[in-house]
This record gives C-alpha cells, structure tokens and sequence, in this order.
C-alpha cells in the first residue's frame, strides 16, 4: 500500500487549481504592487480582488479588514500584541484559554513577562470552554479575550458565537484562533461578533509562508511592522502577490466544498473511531465526541507512550503525529490534554489522526488494523501494562 498521509492539521499539499492561479505571478505578471505602471497596477488589481474574496469567505463587511501575513503565528503574534500595546490606557488585562496553541500561549507568556496581566480560563474534560466563564473573567481592565475557534489537537470546538455576544456586550475585543476551523466550519465574523480572527492558507490546500487577520474597522492596533504603506501602513513589506491569490483561491474553494467535505470526513471520523474503540481495549478517546471538527480523531493508547507507536506506525506506511506539528519533538506531555485533566501517563499515549481530501475508508481500514497490532505488541513488552494487570 502507498504511504497514508493521516497530519492534516500539521498540514496539506496544494490543490492543482491553486498552483495554476498562483503561476502567473511568479513570471508573468510579476510587478510590485505598490508600482504606478501596467505591471505594477496588474498585480495590485489582483491583490485587491483577492482581499476581497477573502473578506467574502469571512463574511466581513469590508476588503479593507483584510490584512495579509506570513502564517497563522504571525497573525496571533500580532493580535494579542497588537491590540494590547494600542490599548494599554484602558487597561493590561488580556483572556485567553489553557489549550490555544502555542502561538497564542507563548505571546501570552511574553506579555505577562512585560507587565500585562492574563487570565487562562480553565476548560472542562473536553477542552472546551463557555461564555459564562469568558463573562465571569472579564474585568473593567480587559481589553482582549482570544479564544481558538477549534482546538489544534483534539479538535474540539468552541461556541464562539456566545462568546462574541458577550464580549461585545462587555465592550471588549474578541481575537479567534480559527487557523483550525477554516475550511471546515463557516467563518461568519459578523454573526460570531469577532473582531480579530486568524487563517492560515497551508491547512486547507494553499501555500505555506501566507496567512491572514481580519481587522474589524476601528479596532486600534499597533502596526506590525514599520517601514512601508503596505496592507494600510500597518504591515511594512512588499506583498507575497503569488500567495496571497493562492490563499484566496484556496479559501474560496473551501468555502464552497464545506458542505461536501463535512459530509464526507464526519462520516469518516466516526467511522475511525468507532473501530478504534471496538477493536482496541484500554483506550480513551479525547476531546469532545460530537463537537469536533469534523476531521479529527485524537485518541490515547493506554500503557503505550506515542513514540512508540509514531515509529510503529510509520514503518506500515502512516503518518500521524502526537499533537501539534509546532511541538514536534517535546517530550512533555500536551498542555491541551493536561489541561482537560488528562493524567500525564494517558496523555503521552495520545495520537492524533487528521483527514482530508485524499483519505478513504480503506486506509482508515488499514491504519486501524495496523492500531490493533501495535498495540498488542506493544503493550506485551510494557512495564506499566504488566504491573496494571499483575
């Protein structure tokens, strides 16, 4: 059998269509958008066109709240900074969750470590969080709440929509992580009541190297970057023209697919794990069993730790990972399963399986099969399976 390819959250290849609309800027039409002349003017007009299929996918009012990056780092980077350091008058206090993903966790780190002040909201065994919690954080010195969309590692997905509401009745501003959720649940900014929210192109079939935040007008913010009028004077830097169509184009085909791929990877997914949970004992499926994203099967063998298993499973030709390809290499069990308080010992067991376009039943097949194997090979030469059944 061909290798499985089972990390769709760490990332995905580049749809054919995709690549086809970004050829043209690399040669052909490769002006500087910020030149006056025909060039120039031919790669601003299709920099314009693709702001504004972004902001329509988005559901935002206007192209210009648009702003284009690198990645979905550099996007949560500079909402949590941005916003923080613009606002600093009204107060220092910022709230977020105990499961973001490290780009969110660390530069809340780093602005505690520079005199802000940041409130980690708890979650519940399925890593979610409510707006009741969110409403009873937020103080008269809270400027910014971040809360992910849909969580990185276990899928789990948030009601962001409440949360909006109550932010915006509290008067504080509303960042959502949907790095996760773009391509797989609807980005709706203005029925979400979100002001800031953060994509990036390489987790639904677009290039790496190009992301996006949405801006709601009137929300102050520090620039990012200085030293240019680019993306309005907020982010200095020539624009990454063959990307960022390839970010729309890519965005656009999401959005129409949504439907059609939801259908079919749910389907998927329940099928996975329904055979893991029949076939495999002293296994624990994580994160919530009916509100997760549609692609995403997060699940801890019991007595086995994930090293393990990773390598077992790549030798049969399958790839997967433990959790965030940010944290590739850690030992230390998930911040996101210890915080749904998960024991260390279950949580280093954790896989995670993530689908997309080219996944079909029969390599679902296969990898639970392979599953089986593994884990009565391995948990025949485990200490910790033989001392629980001594």
């Amino acid at each position: 059998m061909d290798r499985i390819y089972l990390d769709y959250a760490a990332t995905t290849y580049v749809k054919d269509e995709v690549l086809e609309a970004m050829k043209p800027y690399y040669k052909e039409h490769f002006g500087n958008p910020s030149s006056m002349y025909e060039s120039g003017r031919y790669a601003k007009n299709a920099l314009d066109k693709a702001r504004e299929d972004v902001a329509k996918c988005i559901g935002a009012k206007y192209a210009n709240e648009v702003y284009f990056t690198a990645c979905g780092t550099e996007s949560d980077n500079w909402a949590l900074k941005g916003v923080m350091e613009a606002n600093k008058a009204k107060g220092k206090h910022l709230v977020t969750t105990a499961v973001e993903h490290h780009a969110i966790m660390d530069t809340a780190e780093y602005l505690k470590k520079n005199g802000y002040d940041v409130t980690f909201l708890p979650v519940d065994e399925y890593g979610m969080v409510t707006a009741q919690q969110v409403k009873d954080a937020i103080r008269d010195d809270t400027v910014l709440v971040s809360v992910v969309y849909a969580n990185n590692e276990v899928g789990t997905i948030n009601p962001i929509a409440e949360i909006g509401k109550v932010t915006r009745e509290a008067g504080v501003l509303f960042h959502t992580d949907a790095v996760q959720a773009a391509a797989h649940l609807p980005l709706d900014v203005q029925a979400a009541n979100v002001d800031l929210l953060s994509v990036s192109a390489h987790k639904f079939y677009g290039p790496k190297g190009i992301g996006m935040l949405y801006i709601r007008n009137g929300v102050k913010i520090e620039r990012f970057m200085h030293g240019g009028a680019q993306e309005r004077k907020r982010r200095a830097g020539t624009e990454n023209v063959p990307e960022i169509i390839g970010l729309a184009k890519a965005l656009v085909m999401a959005t129409e697919e949504l439907e059609e791929t939801n259908s079919r990877l749910t389907e998927l997914r329940d099928y996975m794990i329904h055979e893991i949970m029949e076939k495999i004992p002293y296994t624990k499926l994580n994160g919530h069993p009916e509100k997760r994203l549609c692609n995403n099967v997060n699940i801890s063998l019991e007595f086995i730790e994930a090293e393990a298993s990773l390598l077992s499973l790549d030798l049969a030709g399958i790839e997967c990972s433990s959790g965030s390809a940010c944290a590739s290499g850690s030992l230390e069990s998930s911040h996101v399963l210890l915080a749904m308080g998960i024991p260390p010992e279950i949580a280093k067991g954790a896989l995670r399986f993530t689908m997309g376009e080219t996944t079909t039943r029969e390599q679902v097949d296969y990898t639970v099969n392979e599953l089986v194997k593994l884990a009565e090979r391995l948990r025949k030469i485990s200490p910790l399976f033989r001392q629980a059944h001594a």
